[in-house]
């Protein structure tokens, strides 16, 4: 690990060496990634070289100890500091497992998250609108921008599907673990009999890709429009301006109506589709790898239950981590950072235990 670290150090004493250069000044997309990358490295080399500061002063103070003669008083001081320092120092190193940990570069970035109705019928759109809100209150407490891609309603104030843009730093970090199978039990607001009734909800995360990251040939695209449809809205039915973008090598179908104009709503189709196709790209990498290991936080598959929301208990349990909270309200109004920090600290755990096997 000391030679990994030592390297990161040289690296990031390298970068900030170029980035004094006045050709990289005048290189901006050069200098812009080599920002990023800085940006990547600094907490490791903060934490480094707040180990090997904390090492040397354990090392100092215990030669003090041993020098200090008869004087017990400073002997017991230096063995205490020395200790305290040794303390400081694991701790750093363990902090420094973590922090070495593979990243993925696409927890930086932003995120699309596509909720649909499963099973329950309409019961399950009203749920999909709840949930839908949840991400909102919480993606607007942390600062993101929210933009519907696509949406479909229902009468009642549901969806039978609604895709979304978050964009904000970390996005698609803190939602990946949301991507499955959505469970609520409550009496539905359309129940007259007051029985409890049990309906799904189905999540898709996918980070948000770049043009870069993948390409698509125009002639594999077919692209049709159509007249929007659904509630409200009084540009509905007047104009063609909806568009169904379906990939032609993968059966893929994308459509976007929310805009009024047909060229926004390709725009945000496109979005969709080149998030989808690199979503499947990064699924068949990982099936691929050899002995790839299953997180303790699940698989990622929209078919797994991860999580059920109980009405009548007023809990809420994440089922990969065993996780119960029962504060139903307070979560379902955006208060997810308990929820996601346990899931995350779930799979850093797993990620570690993986790489010390």
């Amino acid at each position: 690990m000391l030679n990994k670290l030592n390297a990161v150090e040289g690296r990031y004493e390298e970068i900030n060496r170029l980035l004094c250069l006045p050709e990289t000044a005048a290189d901006v997309p050069k200098s812009t990634e080599l920002m990023k990358e800085l940006k990547r490295l600094t907490p490791v080399v903060e934490k480094f070289r707040e180990y090997k500061k904390n090492t040397a002063d354990a090392a100092d103070a215990l030669a003090l100890a041993e020098e200090s003669g008869d004087d017990k008083e400073l002997k017991a001081l230096a063995q205490q500091e020395a200790e305290e320092k040794k303390q400081a120092a694991a701790k750093n190193e363990e902090e420094l497992k973590i922090l070495l940990l593979p990243k993925d570069e696409a927890d930086e970035g932003n995120v699309i998250v596509e909720i649909r109705q499963s099973a329950g019928g309409e019961e399950s759109a009203l749920f999909a609108a709840v949930l839908f809100r949840m991400y909102n209150m919480y993606a607007e407490a942390l600062g993101w921008k929210s933009e519907i891609m696509y949406a479909n309603p229902t009468e009642l104030g549901g969806y039978k599907e609604v895709s979304f843009l978050l964009t904000g730093e970390n996005a698609y970090g803190r939602f990946k673990f949301e991507s499955g199978v959505h469970r609520v039990q409550r009496i539905p607001v359309t129940e007259s009999n007051g029985k409890i009734q049990t309906s799904t909800v189905t999540v898709a995360v996918l980070p948000e890709a770049r043009d870069v990251d993948v390409q698509i040939n125009p002639a594999d695209l077919q692209i049709d429009t159509f007249r929007s449809s659904g509630a409200g809205g009084q540009h509905i039915n007047k104009t063609e301006s909806a568009i169904r973008i379906t990939h032609l090598p993968t059966g893929l179908v994308v459509e976007c109506q929310d805009e009024r104009s047909q060229y926004k709503n390709k725009d945000k189709a496109m979005k969709v589709l080149r998030s989808r196709l690199l979503e499947m790209e990064r699924e068949k990498q990982q099936s691929e790898r050899a002995g790839e290991r299953k997180a303790q936080v699940g698989t990622g598959d929209r078919s797994e239950r991860i999580r059920t929301y109980n009405y009548p208990q007023g809990r809420v349990t994440d089922h990969r981590i065993g996780l119960t909270l029962y504060k139903i309200d307070a979560i379902l109004n955006g208060n997810l950072d308990e929820l996601i920090d346990a899931l995350i600290t779930a799979d850093t755990a797993e990620k570690l235990k993986s790489n010390e096997e």
